[in-house]
């Protein structure tokens, strides 16, 4: 009788023990990014982000947006790690302490591009701002993203460098992103500046063909950088690093050589992780 009064308790205390749930680990804070649409555009993210979502635990909101725009909300706080390619503008932000720790990951190039009858006559030009020039001289439709984006901010400075002025009727704004402004470029037969990873990833859905190609000035380098967390008071400072040492890891580094190799025959980006902007 004692053995059973004294089993009843502890029957009970072990049955409640084994159907009890079991306690949740805390979810962590999912990482912001914000970047560019041409590393959407090109499909890098969706290789990337699964990865980096598998080895870390975290997950990823991604903000593909234009550089302009990407660094605008990790300054408001609005993301944890910005992957960007607009170098001047990328530096503006660090020395305003608004971005911290900014590494080179990656680049690749621009190109011109344009329609079959080439009216500026600019096909094999070695000169992207002799060609601009033969765009303006011709009075030929030039498609601009218009969207204060990386792309966009080298497209001003090459015009301005060209001593051309660019304007209407000639000159068209998208305001879009680098996938769209090619759609709208492709129905106008239109020429337009575009990276190199948009263009053969959207190839088979234009007619236009690379012109202008090879040139110093169109090199498009790719940082990650860290956002303060000054900024703002959600800012996930672990999770935006993590991302940032993700992107640099030289595992990372060598999805990024063979990026696209399968499907075009050749690598979309170029990986340089350690290298500094004197080294380009």
């Amino acid at each position: 009788m004692l053995v059973t009064r004294i089993a009843r308790p502890l029957v009970a205390a072990l049955v409640l023990a084994l159907v009890a749930p079991l306690p949740v680990p805390a979810q962590r804070a999912p990482v912001i990014l914000s970047t560019t649409t041409s590393t959407q555009d090109s499909g890098l993210l969706d290789v990337l982000v699964p990865m980096f979502e598998r080895q870390s635990g975290y997950t990823v909101k991604t903000i593909s947006v234009g550089t302009g725009q990407a660094l605008a909300l990790a300054a408001r706080g609005e993301a944890d790690v910005t992957l960007a390619h607009a170098p001047a503008l990328e530096k503006k932000y660090v020395d305003e302490g608004k971005m911290l720790n900014r590494r080179l990951v990656m680049y690749n190039d621009f190109v011109v591009i344009g329609p079959e009858d080439d009216p500026a006559k600019i096909r094999g030009e070695r000169k992207a701002l002799e060609a601009l020039k033969k765009i303006a001289g011709a009075g030929a439709r030039f498609v601009s993203r218009g969207d204060k984006s990386g792309t966009h901010l080298l497209e001003q400075g090459l015009w301005k460098q060209a001593g051309v002025e660019p304007r209407a009727p000639w000159y068209i704004e998208s305001g879009q992103g680098m996938g769209a402004t090619l759609g709208i470029a492709d129905d106008r037969k239109a020429y337009t500046l575009t990276d190199r990873a948009t263009y053969l990833a959207f190839q088979k859905r234009v007619v236009l063909k690379i012109v202008v190609e090879g040139d110093r000035p169109l090199l498009n380098i790719y940082s990650v950088m860290e956002v303060n967390p000054a900024n703002g008071t959600r800012v996930n400072v672990a999770g935006g690093k993590a991302f940032a040492e993700f992107v640099l890891a030289p595992e990372t580094q060598q999805v990024m050589k063979t990026f696209g190799v399968d499907k075009y025959g050749q690598p979309l980006f170029v990986p340089i992780a350690g290298k500094k902007d004197e080294d380009f």
